[in-house]
């Protein structure tokens, strides 16, 4: 794939960088590491210390100063080396992200520098067990307690809160003018009393776990709502700017997720190519044949088609257009979920029977091409979205 027209001289040194960092890991360094229930923390320390884990957050609190563009660069090109790490989609994507733009100036001190050069790590809890894809459905709730809040609610398929120093909570609190519940975001650190988790079992390989969360009443001080008071930024702060803080964080985890499918895409086509090019069973190599050739042509147009939709979304957040970005970062998760379960299924049909066994490591992708698909929002929710902001239909909900 190139980029030479698309990307400046810098993000093309910094995808050739980061392919080198993922070609020293590879892979089997990823498939051991799930094998052994341990996580990726070799390569995390590696990519922090080069720079590449905050290279989308603020100069001043440590990060790079570069973008969502960037980032997406980041873990596309670890996807593609057979070794990402999902909470860069977590941690400064989303959390990162929300605190930079929304954050207390208190919070982007404490938080920033941390989750720039890795040494901090930050989830993320929204989903529901009874809300699913309606966020308006949100049950978690905080009530004012003096100084503080108190926060009570449950969160599921929460990403690596066992390695997090702290999860970003979206709740909602009461608004003294209208008595409505609107969204608010909290910092809850992971020891604090009445916050448990409990592994939730999946047939997923991740080296990241998925946790259920249970607060009951966990006490925060004030400064655990993120942006402070109503009257932080000229009334943006934490009970003004729930909505939009939410938004904030929602549009780069899609554009991530992309970058997460098609990099696992590339890994998985790359590997179809290579045994298409070699395998021979009649005169030629299986790859002369066009029902192998056509659709793993089909699969590389397809790659490619998602990651210029990527870049379209990165770079309209990047350039501050939120309302373009969101329509675009949805578009290209939904193209790149597609476009992902596709490469993998058709790196497993040219294997095969090679395909499902364990020396070829494909066939633990399928469950995992699945999640492009599914998470954070699903492919209808997407194409809901579509149907009413882009196309002006009515909605059936």
């Amino acid at each position: 794939m190139t980029t030479a027209l698309l990307e400046t001289e810098e993000q093309r040194d910094l995808r050739a960088a980061v392919a080198a960092l993922g070609k020293r890991f590879g892979r089997e360094y990823f498939t051991g590491v799930v094998r052994d229930g341990k996580h990726t923390d070799e390569l995390w320390d590696e990519a922090a210390a080069l720079g590449y884990l905050g290279v989308n957050l603020p100069e001043e609190y440590g990060g790079g100063g570069s973008g969502m563009a960037e980032l997406a660069i980041v873990l596309e090109e670890l996807g593609a080396a057979g070794c990402p790490l999902l909470m860069l989609v977590v941690s400064p994507a989303i959390c990162g992200t929300v605190i930079a733009r929304f954050g207390t100036e208190a919070q982007k001190q404490e938080w920033l520098p941390g989750l720039a050069d890795g040494s901090r790590k930050m989830a993320f809890g929204i989903t529901e067990p009874d809300a699913g894809s309606n966020s308006h459905r949100i049950t978690t709730t905080a009530r004012r307690e003096g100084d503080g809040w108190l926060l009570t609610g449950r969160k599921v398929f929460v990403s690596g809160v066992d390695i997090a120093d702290a999860t970003l909570i979206v709740g909602r609190t009461e608004d003294a003018r209208t008595g409505k519940l609107k969204p608010c975001l909290f910092i809850v650190p992971r020891d604090v009393p009445g916050f448990t988790r409990s592994p939730i079992e999946m047939e997923l390989a991740a080296p990241e776990k998925q946790f259920e969360l249970v607060m009951d009443d966990v006490r925060l001080p004030a400064e655990a709502l993120v942006g402070g008071g109503p009257s932080h930024a000229g009334g943006r702060g934490g009970e003004d700017a729930g909505l939009l803080q939410l938004f904030a964080g929602l549009n780069p985890e899609r554009i991530m997720t992309a970058a997460f499918g098609i990099g696992m895409g590339r890994y998985a086509l790359e590997q179809a190519l290579d045994y298409a090019r070699t395998r021979q069973v009649w005169k030629e190599p299986i790859g002369a044949h066009q029902a192998i050739a056509h659709p793993l042509a089909q699969a590389h147009i397809e790659l490619e088609l998602a990651r210029l939709m990527m870049s379209k979304a990165a770079a309209l957040y990047d350039a501050g257009d939120d309302m373009a970005a969101g329509e675009a970062a949805n578009m290209a998760k939904y193209a790149a979920g597609e476009a992902c379960v596709k490469a993998v299924d058709q790196a497993v049909h040219t294997l095969g029977g090679n395909g499902l066994t364990r020396e070829y490591g494909l066939a633990s992708m399928v469950t995992a091409a699945r999640v492009a698909r599914i998470a954070p929002v699903s492919r209808e929710m997407i194409l809901n979205f579509v149907s009413h902001q882009t196309l002006g239909l009515p909605k059936s909900y």
